[in-house]
């Protein structure tokens, strides 16, 4: 059999296409890429993105196994390595065995999805409690810089933890911005966001949350290496209580350098915090 690299429009339902083609055609792809990444030695087919073959996997696997396929659209959003040719061989396995060895984690198709799952959940988890808003002119707004592509996932908790508020949330790694007003919301991609500086007030309520955890730390009983399992330094980047409070450059994280030594993580009290950090401010958080 001829060895084929399918290229499509790298969504969730041109995946299914794919896998719509590749039996139809009885071609079993070795590569999968977006339209504008492919350049091959290998012969390509170009995988049109046709709703009614995507409803028909999509429902094919429904009947199948409705866990497998919640397990599908969550793997989809994650930075699983080689994603479409693991999910393509899950997709094979289940069509051939059926779900039945989706219960042992250490099945060598389903053992990488299950591990990009987890990463996925911890993830989503410990950004549901470190994102970030500040106002800008009565709305709110905040950034987060994701290896997984969370946002459709934190969409539900915002919208109905905030749901008087109008917000925005960017995702800088993935170029999606979750946007919500009067019970609307929408997922746009967008290609750079560049948010205007916060007014003095914001920089004031930042100076008074800093100075009060200066005040209240005792710094004989600072743990960083505590505080950095619960805070990895990655999220701290777009943190309002780890921005100077002279911050300029809201479009960009905060460098290495800006950021003070390790604040206690949010939800954990922390007593040594040293000046310049700490847990995370009411008045900031979500």
């Amino acid at each position: 059999m001829e060895d084929v690299i399918f290229q499509y429009d790298g969504s969730f339902p041109g995946f299914l296409c794919c896998v719509f083609d590749s039996y139809a055609h009885k071609e079993f792809p070795i590569a999968f890429y977006s339209d504008e990444e492919c350049v091959s030695l290998y012969p390509v087919r170009v995988v049109v993105t046709r709703r009614d073959h995507s409803q028909r996997v999509y429902d094919s696997l429904q009947r199948l196994s409705p866990p497998a396929l919640k397990v599908l659209r969550r793997a989809w959003l994650t930075c699983l390595e080689d994603k479409e040719l693991r999910l393509y061989a899950f997709i094979r396995k289940l069509y051939d065995q059926g779900p039945g060895f989706m219960r042992s984690k250490a099945d060598d198709v389903y053992y990488p999805i299950a591990c990009a799952l987890r990463h996925l959940g911890g993830e989503l988890e410990k950004l549901r409690g470190f994102v970030r808003f500040s106002d800008y002119n009565g709305i709110l707004g905040g950034e987060i810089e994701p290896k997984n592509r969370v946002l459709p996932l934190l969409a539900n908790h915002f919208c109905s933890r905030m749901a008087g508020e109008s917000f925005f949330l960017y995702d800088r790694a993935h170029r999606e911005l979750l946007l919500y007003t009067k019970g609307q919301r929408r997922i746009v991609p967008v290609e750079s966001l560049t948010l205007e500086l916060p007014g003095s007030e914001e920089l004031q309520y930042r100076a008074l949350w800093q100075e009060f955890f200066r005040t209240v730390s005792i710094r004989e009983r600072t743990n960083p290496r505590c505080q950095n399992s619960f805070l990895p330094k990655r999220y701290r980047g777009v943190m309002t209580e780890f921005l100077p409070v002279d911050y300029e450059g809201l479009n960009r994280p905060a460098a290495a350098g800006d950021l003070p030594a390790p604040g206690a993580p949010a939800g954990i009290s922390a007593p040594g915090t040293p000046p310049g950090s700490g847990p995370s401010a009411p008045g900031s958080a979500p």
